[in-house]
């Protein structure tokens, strides 16, 4: 491929989307620079503070518990306070509570406060979701999901590397630098990011027909009652129990089999490898393909790359099965991503991406307790064995449930403004 054709189409993939979208991007690969706890706070508990590694997972799952329980508060506090309230709220609490749990000592003031940072870590992902849900265009969506969903696997990727030296050096410091750049990225928010939710209807008169009909959407109920989402947030939770495999049930069964670590840290790194080089590139080809054929086929790579797994007898093979899995998350994350948003009403974007982000946060509570058990009693082939027959029936429900699916809504892009919404002839562009 020639340069003229290399930068063309990196052109072609950057071009054309708000300048808001741009800001909201740079606070995303901000924040994921900083992640520092996700990360080493297993390592951090067992070495640092020579807690045992049951103390360890239990943290690990209230921390999990905390996300949970935020991605339905955090939805509704998107769509009634708003997006830019909601994100500054949730990294401001995520910025003190993180900083907070590096002082730390006791182990019941630990768990508390990692539950803390697990609930403020997650309640900023609906309201960053519906925020580029209001101002990206219908048809560039998968695009921008899928560039957000770039830049988080870079910034996880160089800090996951930076924070190994820093852990060396500090455990502290580590906490302190993760709590400074959310901080950044709240003032990024509060500079760049005017309030981007679409402006309300006019209120209609209380016990008017139009008035109760506002009172029923203004409610969770309207998204439990939503049968066709609710099937995709419980295939994404599926679809999600697999991914988490990676994870909790790979590192477990590679060290049964006589494999260290770095074993493990090599053949995962394919992971974050693969998306940096491809999510571009494999999105432009599946960017205005049919979502439903594309969630199939990512379901059943993801279902039968984790069951070639059992057949892994080496750290070549198993970075094999990681390529599989890998590319079923690349086409995966945005396609579904953009299938929320489409499913949503515009005045229920916040709810409907909360209970969407819950099915991911119940996925990993729920995935280390599934591996345990079932490579306990049974061995890790019968984990690998039941991921391709998960895969299998996620993509039997995506086939179900998404025939006749809703077309696109046509509207264009929002201005964001600091005021209300309005619907724009043009949204402002970055050029190239």
């Amino acid at each position: 491929m020639s340069m003229g054709t290399l930068k063309r189409a990196a052109t072609e993939t950057v071009s054309g989307l708000p300048r808001a979208f741009w800001w909201l991007w740079t606070s995303t690969l901000i924040n994921r620079l900083g992640a520092f706890v996700a990360t080493f706070m297993a390592l951090y508990l067992t070495l640092e503070r020579g807690y045992s590694a049951s103390y360890a997972g239990l943290v690990a799952a209230l921390h999990g518990l905390g996300g949970v329980v935020s991605s339905l508060g955090a939805g509704v506090m998107t769509d009634r306070l708003g997006r830019r309230p909601t994100m500054l709220v949730a990294q401001v609490a995520t910025a003190l509570s993180v900083a907070l749990l590096g002082f730390m000592h006791h182990p019941v003031a630990i768990a508390a406060v990692a539950f803390l940072v697990g609930a403020a870590s997650s309640a900023s992902r609906p309201a960053v979701q519906a925020m580029m849900a209001d101002i990206v265009r219908p048809e560039d969506r998968v695009r921008a999901f899928s560039l957000n969903y770039w830049a988080i696997n870079l910034g996880f990727a160089v800090s996951t590397a930076a924070a190994g030296f820093i852990a060396e050096y500090s455990y502290l410091a580590g906490f302190l630098g993760e709590a400074v750049l959310t901080l950044v990225c709240a003032v990024l928010v509060y500079v760049k990011l005017p309030e981007s939710r679409p402006a309300q209807d006019p209120p209609a008169r209380p016990g008017s027909a139009a008035g109760k009909a506002a009172s029923v959407e203004a409610g969770l109920g309207t998204v439990l009652r939503d049968g066709r989402f609710m099937g995709v947030v419980g295939l994404s939770f599926l679809v999600s129990l697999i991914f988490q495999q990676g994870y909790v049930g790979l590192p477990v069964a590679m060290g049964a089999d006589g494999f260290d670590a770095a074993d493990f840290g090599l053949a995962l790194a394919v992971n974050g490898v693969l998306i940096v080089a491809l999510q571009i590139p494999v999105t432009r080809f599946i960017e205005h393909r049919d979502p439903r054929r594309l969630l199939i086929l990512s379901s059943l790579l993801a279902g039968y790359g984790f069951g070639l797994t059992a057949f892994a007898g080496s750290v070549g093979v198993y970075a094999l099965t990681v390529c599989v899995w890998t590319l079923a998350e690349i086409v995966n994350a945005p396609t579904q991503t953009s299938l929320v948003v489409r499913l949503s009403p515009v005045h229920g974007r916040g709810r409907y991406q909360g209970m969407y982000a819950m099915s991911w946060s119940v996925a990993a509570l729920v995935a280390p307790l599934m591996s345990g058990w079932v490579i306990d009693r049974y061995g890790a082939s019968w984990l690998w064995g039941a991921c391709a027959v998960l895969g299998t029936v996620a993509g039997l429900g995506y086939w179900l449930l998404m025939r006749n699916l809703p077309a696109e809504d046509g509207a264009q892009a929002v201005d964001a403004s600091p005021t209300a919404v309005k619907t724009p002839a043009a949204p402002e562009t970055v050029t190239t």
